[in-house]
């Protein structure tokens, strides 16, 4: 009844009226119903929605659907990710839909679902995609009834009361993409204490300067030469849902998601020492030594917002983070991945640095290692996943030289002097690859063994 493969790992994505029917919003939001009904109790449920110009219709038309099926519906408006997550934690909801396609092309759109406070994922999505096949089912015998509350103001008043100001004002370049932190960054950066110069903060959801995907070194380019000819101590970019940063330091270079973890982290184990720190399979060895090193318990687990959110639950992890930017503070936070407040911390970290310190000296002081950024090769949704196991038969088939084989998600190939990685993506038909090494030569070594066993594929 409607395209599978958009009901994803950890969300729903699709391209609108393609993907996303009237029809599909309207089952989506009885099937909800449905699920979050199966104690027999009534349910109240939050929804938001991103700054896309389809958000408003579909955002109707799936509250028209939750209340036809008897769910109360609290709307919190148009809002970024994590303050539609805040509302799951502050409002008296049993959970929430959150309409977004974070940072695909605007003529996406998709939903992310909470059951409670934790999002659903996985399995619990494909029962929701069978539940869908029903139908939007009957009309309740007491339709739902519909609210409206002001959490974006509640949000933005949290933040002002935890980060009440910097303790040295800092010139910041803050890069919004024209997403969901337009509506909320430039007035926290203004108000703890940033000489703010603004880039693209003007929300609209056809992003027209650039892509809303700060892992793409190519939408920072606006960034990095403003950073650089303004000298400004860092730079700041958000994605289209505003859950993810993208960080720039004062010399122009990207600071990844994993170096931004050692920052984060050596501040948090000088006040708790031996807690735990989760990475993902894309993360950099330098992360979880330099953690160890500083007397953390570093973990490595699968990449996605969701599988990284219910593993800090299960380990009480403090902090977690993912290269694409998706930072979880558990640390004086709610655990979920929030990009204002990682940034308020991180600028809280800079300016308490002595005096002839920055981001640049912290980020100069890690090992050096040769790396590339994620590189995505196209590949079917329909087959990337089986691609990726044939690559894992091939290797251990022939294993000579390699140190280790990690296969919590994907392939990770780990030798002497470095590793390579490839796994499928859970949001788009391509296979994900990175590589390091201890030197240039090694990490061409590593790339060109790992990309010759996928040529050897087909891919």
């Amino acid at each position: 009844m409607f395209n599978r493969s958009i009901f994803r790992e950890y969300d729903i994505r699709g391209l609108v009226d393609r993907d996303l029917t009237p029809e599909l919003v309207d089952c989506l939001g009885g099937a909800y119903g449905r699920f979050m009904s199966r104690e027999g109790r009534r349910t109240k449920v939050c929804v938001g929605g991103d700054v896309r110009p389809s958000t408003p219709t579909i955002k109707e038309r799936l509250v028209a659907s939750l209340l036809r099926a008897g769910v109360d519906v609290v709307d919190i408006g148009i809002v970024s990710t994590p303050v539609f997550y805040y509302g799951t934690f502050t409002l008296p909801v049993d959970g929430g839909i959150m309409i977004t396609a974070s940072h695909n092309p605007s003529e996406f759109n998709g939903f992310k679902i909470n059951r409670g406070r934790s999002s659903i994922f996985g399995a619990a999505i494909q029962d929701l995609y069978e539940i869908m096949q029903e139908g939007p089912g009957e009309a309740a015998a007491s339709p739902g009834v519909l609210t409206q509350h002001d959490t974006l103001g509640d949000y933005l008043r949290m933040l002002e009361e935890k980060f009440p100001s910097l303790p040295k004002r800092l010139r910041v370049v803050a890069d919004a993409g024209n997403g969901c932190a337009a509506l909320t960054a430039p007035s926290i950066l203004r108000h703890v204490g940033c000489e703010l110069i603004e880039l693209f903060c003007e929300a609209d959801g056809t992003f027209p300067n650039h892509h809303p995907d700060p892992t793409e070194v190519k939408n920072l380019r606006t960034l990095i030469e403003t950073v650089q000819r303004e000298g400004a101590d860092v730079g700041l970019a958000f994605d289209g849902d505003a859950d993810r940063i993208g960080v720039v330091d004062s010399r122009g270079r990207v600071v990844w998601g994993d170096q931004l973890m050692v920052v984060f982290a050596e501040e948090i184990l000088r006040r708790r020492p031996g807690e735990t720190f989760i990475g993902e399979v894309k993360c950099s060895q330098v992360m979880y030594d330099r953690i160890r090193e500083m007397g953390g318990n570093p973990l490595m687990w699968r990449t996605g917002h969701s599988l990284i959110k219910s593993k800090m639950k299960e380990t009480g992890a403090v902090l977690a983070g993912e290269m694409s930017g998706h930072i979880f503070f558990a640390d004086g936070y709610f655990g979920y991945d929030d990009a204002l407040y990682a940034a308020c911390r991180l600028l809280s970290i800079i300016a308490s640095l002595p005096e002839g310190e920055s981001l640049d000296t912290l980020i100069d002081a890690l090992p050096k290692t040769w790396t590339t950024p994620e590189i995505r090769r196209d590949c079917p949704d329909e087959r990337k996943f089986e691609v990726v196991q044939q690559l894992r038969r091939r290797i251990e088939k022939n294993a000579e030289g390699i140190r280790e084989l990690i296969t919590i998600d994907g392939v990770r190939v780990v030798f002497p002097y470095g590793w390579g990685l490839a796994r499928a993506s859970n949001t788009q038909p391509v296979l994900v690859l990175r590589f390091e090494a201890d030197s240039q030569e090694n990490l061409e070594r590593i790339r060109s063994y790992v990309e010759d066993e996928l040529a050897a594929l087909g891919i």
